[in-house]
């Protein structure tokens, strides 16, 4: 299966590429890349990045920058980018490839009356909502319009992006904020390619911490999260994302579920 967006020479950025999706799209889109294209991995965990790194073609030029993208300035993130484009900088690709993926589930023990403390929506938004923002502004940056490359932007999204559960209040509203902040960034940016992709219930870690929570609090409704839908491999999920890029059947900010048709 081949994507137009991941053929010839392209820069291709993930976040959360250490474990789970991140990581599965780093493995599956890395062979699709034409020669002399760069990857550059971003999470937290140096050894989880290296681990995905030693998984992809050879014949790559693939880098890895461990970064708390919570705390990152847009400086930072921009001399991380940089550090690897090196002298050539953004014109020496056709395409520029960004999928916002690193995210966290947040507190699943509390209800939205109990979620008073502003510190803890304060480290929740960092991470969920203000990091992808403010890494994918540094990255338009970098490769603006006169760079003449193609972009685009992957928002890994959610259901819970537009379906309500009881006790998942960050994680919903955080992932409705991130979606919205992508529709807005496409609408101002036709000439971006912009993708908010809901992979479906997917056998990761944030999935096994919902159904431990599940389990425990006995709640219908968040129960339905991960019954009525099949739980998923990386893998297939990720398969379907790239189906998605090869049509292209969608409007630039859409939210395409994995189970839509």
């Amino acid at each position: 299966m081949s994507a137009a967006y991941l053929s010839g020479k392209v820069f291709l950025l993930i976040t959360g590429a250490s474990q789970g999706i991140g990581r599965q799209i780093a493995q599956s889109f890395a062979p699709l890349l034409g020669n002399d294209s760069l990857v550059l991995l971003i999470a937290r965990n140096a050894r989880g990045l290296q681990e995905t790194a030693d998984k992809l073609p050879r014949g790559l030029s693939v880098h890895t920058a461990s970064v708390d993208l919570s705390t990152a300035t847009a400086h930072e993130l921009k001399d991380v980018i940089n550090k690897v484009l090196g002298a050539a900088g953004a014109m020496q690709f056709e395409k520029a490839i960004v999928v916002h993926n690193a995210a966290s589930i947040g507190d699943l023990t509390k209800s939205t009356v109990a979620m008073t403390d502003f510190n803890i929506w304060q480290e929740y938004y960092d991470l969920n909502v203000f990091s992808p923002a403010v890494l994918n502004g540094v990255f338009m940056e970098i490769f603006n319009d006169y760079s003449k490359v193609l972009r685009l932007v992957i928002n890994i999204s959610s259901y819970s992006a537009v379906q309500p559960y009881k006790f998942m209040g960050y994680y919903c509203s955080g992932k409705a904020a991130r979606e919205m902040f992508f529709k807005v960034f496409a609408v101002e940016n036709p000439n971006v390619n912009v993708l908010n992709y809901s992979p479906g219930p997917v056998d990761t870690d944030m999935l096994h911490a919902v159904h431990t929570y599940t389990s425990e609090a006995q709640d219908e409704d968040t129960k339905n999260l991960v019954k009525n839908r099949p739980v998923l491999t990386t893998e297939q999920t990720v398969i379907r994302l790239l189906e998605v890029l090869k049509l292209q059947k969608y409007k630039s900010g859409s939210h395409i579920d994995y189970y839509n048709n």
